[in-house]
Protein backbone atom coordinates (compact mmCIF):
# COMPACT_ATOMS: atom_id res chain seq x y z
CA UNK A 1 0.00 0.00 0.00
CA UNK A 2 2.83 2.41 0.88
CA UNK A 3 4.61 1.71 -2.41
CA UNK A 4 1.43 2.41 -4.35
CA UNK A 5 0.84 5.63 -2.43
CA UNK A 6 4.43 6.74 -3.01
CA UNK A 7 4.16 6.09 -6.73
CA UNK A 8 0.96 8.11 -6.91
CA UNK A 9 2.58 11.01 -5.14
CA UNK A 10 5.58 10.93 -7.47
CA UNK A 11 3.24 10.81 -10.46
CA UNK A 12 1.27 13.80 -9.20
CA UNK A 13 4.43 15.79 -8.49
CA UNK A 14 5.83 14.99 -11.94
CA UNK A 15 2.55 16.09 -13.50
CA UNK A 16 2.73 19.35 -11.54
CA UNK A 17 6.26 20.04 -12.77
CA UNK A 18 5.26 19.31 -16.36
CA UNK A 19 2.24 21.62 -16.04
CA UNK A 20 4.42 24.45 -14.78
CA UNK A 21 7.00 23.99 -17.54
CA UNK A 22 4.34 23.85 -20.24
CA UNK A 23 2.71 27.01 -18.90
CA UNK A 24 6.08 28.78 -18.68
CA UNK A 25 6.97 27.98 -22.29
CA UNK A 26 3.49 28.83 -23.58
CA UNK A 27 3.24 32.16 -21.79
CA UNK A 28 6.81 33.41 -21.57
CA UNK A 29 8.13 32.55 -25.02
CA UNK A 30 5.73 34.79 -26.98
CA UNK A 31 6.16 37.58 -24.46
CA UNK A 32 9.93 37.56 -24.72
CA UNK A 33 9.79 38.99 -28.23
CA UNK A 34 6.44 40.78 -28.02
CA UNK A 35 6.21 44.48 -28.70
CA UNK A 36 3.28 46.87 -28.66
CA UNK A 37 1.33 47.15 -31.88
CA UNK A 38 2.65 49.81 -34.28
CA UNK A 39 5.88 50.35 -32.37
CA UNK A 40 9.05 50.88 -34.41
CA UNK A 41 12.16 50.16 -32.31
CA UNK A 42 14.89 52.77 -32.00
CA UNK A 43 18.44 51.48 -31.62
CA UNK A 44 21.54 53.27 -30.37
CA UNK A 45 23.48 54.66 -33.33
CA UNK A 46 26.71 52.71 -33.68
CA UNK A 47 28.93 52.33 -36.69
CA UNK A 48 28.57 54.23 -39.93
CA UNK A 49 24.98 55.24 -40.75
CA UNK A 50 25.84 57.95 -43.23
CA UNK A 51 24.44 56.22 -46.31
CA UNK A 52 21.76 53.77 -47.41
CA UNK A 53 24.18 50.87 -47.83
CA UNK A 54 26.73 51.43 -45.03
CA UNK A 55 27.48 48.46 -42.78
CA UNK A 56 26.15 50.06 -39.59
CA UNK A 57 22.55 49.43 -40.65
CA UNK A 58 23.05 45.67 -40.37
CA UNK A 59 22.85 45.97 -36.58
CA UNK A 60 19.69 48.11 -36.50
CA UNK A 61 16.37 46.22 -36.13
CA UNK A 62 13.77 46.75 -38.84
CA UNK A 63 9.99 47.03 -38.66
CA UNK A 64 7.75 46.16 -41.59
CA UNK A 65 5.05 48.82 -41.98
CA UNK A 66 1.99 47.90 -44.11
CA UNK A 67 0.80 50.41 -46.70
CA UNK A 68 -2.57 50.89 -48.40
CA UNK A 69 -4.00 53.31 -50.96
CA UNK A 70 -4.81 56.70 -49.44
CA UNK A 71 -8.43 57.86 -49.64
CA UNK A 72 -8.39 60.44 -52.41
CA UNK A 73 -10.51 61.88 -55.19
CA UNK A 74 -7.72 61.76 -57.78
CA UNK A 75 -8.16 59.25 -60.65
CA UNK A 76 -7.25 55.63 -59.82
CA UNK A 77 -6.36 56.58 -56.26
CA UNK A 78 -7.00 53.04 -55.06
CA UNK A 79 -4.54 51.49 -57.52
CA UNK A 80 -1.22 51.99 -55.75
CA UNK A 81 1.49 49.35 -56.00
CA UNK A 82 3.73 49.50 -52.90
CA UNK A 83 2.36 47.30 -50.12
CA UNK A 84 4.96 47.75 -47.38
CA UNK A 85 8.00 49.73 -46.34
CA UNK A 86 10.78 48.50 -44.05
CA UNK A 87 11.78 51.08 -41.45
CA UNK A 88 14.91 51.28 -39.29
CA UNK A 89 15.65 53.98 -36.74
CA UNK A 90 18.80 54.80 -34.80
CA UNK A 91 19.68 57.66 -32.51
CA UNK A 92 23.04 58.84 -31.24
CA UNK A 93 25.64 61.60 -31.33
CA UNK A 94 22.85 64.17 -31.36
CA UNK A 95 21.22 62.84 -34.52
CA UNK A 96 18.26 60.71 -35.56
CA UNK A 97 18.72 58.44 -38.57
CA UNK A 98 15.79 56.82 -40.42
CA UNK A 99 16.26 54.23 -43.14
CA UNK A 100 13.31 53.34 -45.39
CA UNK A 101 13.42 50.54 -47.94
CA UNK A 102 10.76 49.26 -50.36
CA UNK A 103 10.50 47.24 -53.55
CA UNK A 104 10.25 49.16 -56.80
CA UNK A 105 11.20 47.55 -60.12
CA UNK A 106 11.89 50.88 -61.86
CA UNK A 107 14.03 53.89 -61.01
CA UNK A 108 11.88 56.93 -61.76
CA UNK A 109 13.78 60.17 -61.16
CA UNK A 110 12.28 62.53 -63.71
CA UNK A 111 8.97 64.37 -63.89
CA UNK A 112 9.83 66.69 -66.77
CA UNK A 113 7.74 64.96 -69.41
CA UNK A 114 3.99 64.45 -69.79
CA UNK A 115 2.75 61.42 -67.86
CA UNK A 116 6.08 60.90 -66.15
CA UNK A 117 6.28 60.97 -62.36
CA UNK A 118 9.13 60.47 -59.92
CA UNK A 119 9.42 57.90 -57.15
CA UNK A 120 9.02 59.54 -53.75
CA UNK A 121 8.72 58.81 -50.04
CA UNK A 122 7.62 60.86 -47.03
CA UNK A 123 7.82 60.64 -43.25
CA UNK A 124 5.17 62.51 -41.25
CA UNK A 125 5.35 63.64 -37.59
CA UNK A 126 2.97 65.71 -35.46
CA UNK A 127 4.26 69.19 -34.74
CA UNK A 128 2.66 68.90 -31.31
CA UNK A 129 3.73 65.45 -30.14
CA UNK A 130 1.33 65.45 -27.19
CA UNK A 131 -1.62 64.62 -29.44
CA UNK A 132 -2.23 62.69 -32.65
CA UNK A 133 -3.38 64.79 -35.64
CA UNK A 134 -5.53 63.56 -38.53
CA UNK A 135 -3.51 61.11 -40.59
CA UNK A 136 -4.20 62.92 -43.89
CA UNK A 137 -1.67 65.78 -43.58
CA UNK A 138 -2.81 66.91 -40.15
CA UNK A 139 -5.37 69.58 -39.34
CA UNK A 140 -5.59 73.35 -38.72
CA UNK A 141 -5.14 72.96 -34.96
CA UNK A 142 -2.61 70.13 -35.05
CA UNK A 143 -0.21 70.41 -37.94
CA UNK A 144 2.35 67.91 -39.21
CA UNK A 145 6.03 68.16 -40.05
CA UNK A 146 6.85 66.14 -43.20
CA UNK A 147 10.24 64.92 -44.42
CA UNK A 148 9.87 64.41 -48.16
CA UNK A 149 12.27 62.92 -50.66
CA UNK A 150 11.70 62.71 -54.41
CA UNK A 151 13.87 61.11 -57.07
CA UNK A 152 13.39 64.27 -59.13
CA UNK A 153 13.78 67.09 -56.59
CA UNK A 154 15.66 65.62 -53.62
CA UNK A 155 14.90 66.48 -50.01
CA UNK A 156 12.32 68.91 -48.67
CA UNK A 157 10.94 69.68 -45.23
CA UNK A 158 7.26 70.55 -45.22
CA UNK A 159 4.55 71.85 -42.91
CA UNK A 160 0.88 70.97 -43.41
CA UNK A 161 -2.35 71.62 -41.56
CA UNK A 162 -4.71 69.64 -43.75
CA UNK A 163 -4.99 68.62 -47.40
CA UNK A 164 -3.86 71.37 -49.78
CA UNK A 165 -2.09 73.41 -47.09
CA UNK A 166 1.48 72.22 -47.62
CA UNK A 167 4.28 74.78 -47.38
CA UNK A 168 8.06 74.37 -47.59
CA UNK A 169 10.60 75.28 -44.94
CA UNK A 170 13.12 77.73 -46.37
CA UNK A 171 15.95 76.09 -44.43
CA UNK A 172 15.34 72.34 -44.11
CA UNK A 173 16.70 70.66 -40.98
CA UNK A 174 16.75 67.17 -42.55
CA UNK A 175 19.02 65.62 -45.17
CA UNK A 176 18.39 62.50 -47.24
CA UNK A 177 20.47 60.18 -49.38
CA UNK A 178 19.02 57.48 -51.64
CA UNK A 179 20.02 54.57 -53.82
CA UNK A 180 18.12 52.24 -56.17
CA UNK A 181 19.64 48.77 -56.43
CA UNK A 182 18.83 45.52 -58.20
CA UNK A 183 16.55 44.78 -61.09
CA UNK A 184 13.06 43.50 -61.70
CA UNK A 185 10.81 42.61 -58.76
CA UNK A 186 13.79 42.38 -56.40
CA UNK A 187 14.92 45.96 -57.01
CA UNK A 188 14.67 48.33 -54.05
CA UNK A 189 14.81 51.96 -53.15
CA UNK A 190 16.66 52.73 -49.92
CA UNK A 191 16.45 56.24 -48.46
CA UNK A 192 18.19 57.46 -45.31
CA UNK A 193 17.03 60.63 -43.52
CA UNK A 194 19.24 62.34 -40.95
CA UNK A 195 18.25 65.20 -38.64
CA UNK A 196 19.82 66.79 -35.60
CA UNK A 197 17.77 65.86 -32.55
CA UNK A 198 17.79 69.43 -31.22
CA UNK A 199 16.98 71.14 -34.53
CA UNK A 200 15.22 74.36 -33.56
CA UNK A 201 12.51 76.35 -35.24
CA UNK A 202 8.79 76.96 -35.10
CA UNK A 203 6.50 74.24 -36.47
CA UNK A 204 9.27 71.66 -36.34
CA UNK A 205 8.75 68.37 -34.49
CA UNK A 206 10.61 68.08 -31.21
CA UNK A 207 12.37 64.74 -30.88
CA UNK A 208 12.17 64.19 -27.15
CA UNK A 209 13.99 61.57 -25.08
CA UNK A 210 11.25 60.92 -22.54
CA UNK A 211 8.23 59.75 -24.52
CA UNK A 212 6.78 58.36 -27.72
CA UNK A 213 6.63 60.23 -31.03
CA UNK A 214 3.99 59.32 -33.63
CA UNK A 215 5.11 58.73 -37.20
CA UNK A 216 3.48 57.77 -40.51
CA UNK A 217 4.81 57.00 -43.98
CA UNK A 218 3.85 57.45 -47.64
CA UNK A 219 5.38 56.03 -50.84
CA UNK A 220 4.78 56.96 -54.50
CA UNK A 221 5.69 54.71 -57.45
CA UNK A 222 6.23 57.06 -60.37
CA UNK A 223 5.98 54.40 -63.08
CA UNK A 224 2.50 53.57 -61.76
CA UNK A 225 1.44 57.22 -62.25
CA UNK A 226 1.40 57.78 -58.50
CA UNK A 227 1.59 61.43 -57.47
CA UNK A 228 -0.08 63.86 -55.08
CA UNK A 229 -3.05 62.08 -53.45
CA UNK A 230 -2.47 58.84 -55.35
CA UNK A 231 -0.05 57.25 -52.89
CA UNK A 232 0.42 54.28 -50.57
CA UNK A 233 0.21 55.30 -46.91
CA UNK A 234 0.53 53.76 -43.47
CA UNK A 235 -1.47 54.16 -40.30
CA UNK A 236 0.08 56.03 -37.40
CA UNK A 237 3.01 54.17 -35.82
CA UNK A 238 5.36 55.48 -33.15
CA UNK A 239 8.98 55.64 -32.06
CA UNK A 240 9.49 54.84 -28.34
CA UNK A 241 11.83 57.68 -27.42
CA UNK A 242 11.65 56.74 -23.76
CA UNK A 243 14.16 55.35 -21.24
CA UNK A 244 16.67 52.93 -22.74
CA UNK A 245 17.36 52.13 -26.39
CA UNK A 246 13.96 50.50 -26.92
CA UNK A 247 11.68 52.83 -25.01
CA UNK A 248 9.64 52.15 -21.86
CA UNK A 249 10.07 48.79 -20.07
CA UNK A 250 7.21 47.11 -21.90
CA UNK A 251 8.75 43.65 -21.79
CA UNK A 252 9.33 43.99 -18.03
CA UNK A 253 5.59 44.45 -17.60
CA UNK A 254 4.90 41.41 -19.76
CA UNK A 255 7.30 39.25 -17.77
CA UNK A 256 5.63 40.41 -14.57
CA UNK A 257 2.25 39.28 -15.90
CA UNK A 258 3.77 35.99 -16.99
CA UNK A 259 5.29 35.49 -13.53
CA UNK A 260 1.94 36.08 -11.84
CA UNK A 261 0.32 33.54 -14.16
CA UNK A 262 3.01 30.96 -13.41
CA UNK A 263 2.68 31.46 -9.65
CA UNK A 264 -1.05 30.93 -10.01
CA UNK A 265 -0.53 27.66 -11.86
CA UNK A 266 1.93 26.44 -9.22
CA UNK A 267 -0.50 27.31 -6.42
CA UNK A 268 -3.40 25.51 -8.06
CA UNK A 269 -1.25 22.46 -8.81
CA UNK A 270 0.08 22.33 -5.23
CA UNK A 271 -3.44 22.53 -3.88
CA UNK A 272 -4.44 19.61 -6.13
CA UNK A 273 -1.50 17.55 -4.93
CA UNK A 274 -2.37 18.33 -1.31
CA UNK A 275 -5.96 17.21 -1.80
CA UNK A 276 -4.81 14.05 -3.56
CA UNK A 277 -2.53 13.21 -0.65
CA UNK A 278 -5.37 13.74 1.78
CA UNK A 279 -7.60 11.42 -0.22
CA UNK A 280 -5.01 8.62 -0.18
CA UNK A 281 -4.62 8.59 3.60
Amino acid sequence: MLDTTSKRRRTLLAAAVVAVLVTLSAVAAPLASARPAHEIPVAPATGDLSGPTTDGWEDVPAATVPLASAPSSVPNADQTSVERVHVQAARGDGQLHLRLQWHDATRDVSANETRRFADSVAVQFPVNTSSRPPIAMGGPTNRVNVWYWSGATGTEELLAGGAGSTTRFQNPSVNATAVHRGSGENATWTVVYTRDVDASGANRTTIADDGDVDVAFAVWNGSNSERAGRKAVSEWHYFPFGPGPEGPPYETLLWTVAGIAIVGVVAVTAFGVHRARGGMR
